[in-house]
């Protein structure tokens, strides 16, 4: 990515994280990113082009997340390291993850491209609930990583928005990385 749009999805990601997609037009990115509107609709078609490419970006991040270690390791091990993985990338990446999860803007519809991004983001968590779960059908694996995926994203959503639980970082990890344990083993009980 060239450097003038680093600059615009980096400006684009701060004002989101300010004022939601209200805070988002062709010109207060330009302001922010030290770019001409000119320049903007250049590299993207517009705040709409911006917007999906934070999205595919978003969840480029999230494929990227969750990937089992090349590393062999036992089961909890692995689940902790996918897990720590995935939240400290919604920390790092926290605009993405309000734009993907929870602050669309209402006049904001994902491309094709983005929607695929989306579709190879939870393709990536399947892969990863079949490998945690080797004994489910591909239906219960579905099933599995979308409680999975819901139960991190019930945490990081408390998180974002519980000021008591915004403290302390390895503690709330622990927690998350405890809780998908547990919800693992349980689904991998006989008759579950």
């Amino acid at each position: 990515m060239s450097d003038a749009k680093t600059k615009i999805m980096q400006a684009a990601s701060k004002l989101f994280l300010k004022a939601g997609s209200k805070g988002l037009s062709v010109r207060a990115i330009a302001r922010e990113a030290g770019v001409s509107t000119i320049g903007i609709y250049s590299h993207f078609d517009g705040k709409q082009g911006i917007l999906d490419a934070l999205y595919i970006e978003g969840f480029e991040q999230v494929e990227a997340t969750t990937v089992l270690p090349e590393t062999p390791m036992e089961r909890d091990a692995a689940i902790e390291t996918v897990v720590r993985q995935y939240l400290r990338s919604v920390q790092a990446h926290e605009a993405h993850y309000r734009l993907i999860f929870g602050e669309q803007a209402p006049d904001f519809t994902p491309s094709d491209a983005a929607r695929q991004a989306a579709g190879r983001a939870f393709a990536s968590l399947l892969k990863v609930a079949a490998d945690f779960l080797p004994h489910h059908t591909p239906p219960q694996t579905r099933d599995a990583a979308l409680q999975i995926w819901a139960l991190i994203h019930g945490f990081v959503s408390l998180r974002h928005h519980v000021a008591m639980l915004k403290q302390d970082d390895e503690a709330w990890e622990d927690q998350v990385v405890r809780a998908v344990i547990v919800h693992i083993r349980a689904l991998d009980e006989p008759g579950s």
